[in-house]
């Protein structure tokens, strides 16, 4: 088993996941280069959060078509797991492989600060060491943090389970003023039909040591490599 980080033009969370998956879980891993045309025997490909490209197209626009993402479509689809995080959220939604897209924040600001989410869906590769409306201080860094989707597409996400994570507050109650980006029906995480693959905004790698404060993340990382272990 072996996790793969993609780095494209412009990232800059690679290191970070780099380090929880070597340092913390000690699990192998490599970097991808967006230009590669051909992927390693991977088990987990993670898309990090930066600003690919610049972002000066759209957040994840330019990123792809880089070369790299033909290949982790066909990962994808034959069932490999895979992150996006912050701007690899976006790259997932430009490429298709999620649905909706992500816009500006509502208030046209960028945001970087701690924040709390709930739990929605535990029956995921991702979340299955959380528990249901389990809430988990995870912080988020972005400035198209927004998720929107149209009303049907929304609806169908609620029914197939595919909404995973919501801004809260500490008690987690799901409202207006927890959401800080504006983002439809305070979505902060989502994944496929087939729960293979999975984007959020927030980030978990930042979070993955108790000498840095808070381990909330580290569990989103465990569950992708016993899931892995499962499937061996």
């Amino acid at each position: 088993m072996k996790f793969g980080i993609v780095i494209f033009p412009g990232s800059n969370c690679e290191r970070d996941c780099y380090h929880v998956i070597k340092n913390v879980l000690h699990q192998p891993v490599e970097y991808i280069w967006h230009a590669d045309t051909e992927l390693a025997d991977f088990s987990c490909i993670i898309l990090p959060g930066g600003f690919s490209y610049g972002d000066y197209l759209r957040a994840g626009a330019i990123a792809h078509f880089a070369n790299i993402m033909e290949k982790i479509k066909e990962f994808a689809e034959n069932g490999g797991y895979v992150i996006g995080i912050c701007n690899g959220f976006q790259i997932l939604t430009e490429s298709g492989l999620l649905p909706g897209a992500l816009q500006r924040n509502r208030d046209l600001k960028f945001i970087c600060k701690n924040i709390p989410l709930r739990v929605e869906n535990t029956k995921t590769p991702f979340t299955s060491r959380y528990q249901e409306g389990q809430v988990v201080n995870i912080p988020v860094a972005h400035m198209e943090g927004n998720y929107t989707v149209d009303k049907k597409k929304l609806a169908s996400m609620k029914k197939s389970g595919q909404i995973i994570f919501r801004y809260c507050n500490a008690e987690g109650e799901v409202d207006e003023a927890s959401n800080p980006n504006g983002s439809i029906a305070n979505i902060a995480g989502i994944c496929n039909r087939k729960k293979n693959v999975i984007g959020m905004m927030p980030h978990p790698e930042r979070v993955s040591e108790k000498e840095l404060g808070c381990d909330d993340g580290v569990h989103i990382f465990l569950a992708i490599l016993e899931n892995m272990l499962k499937v061996k």
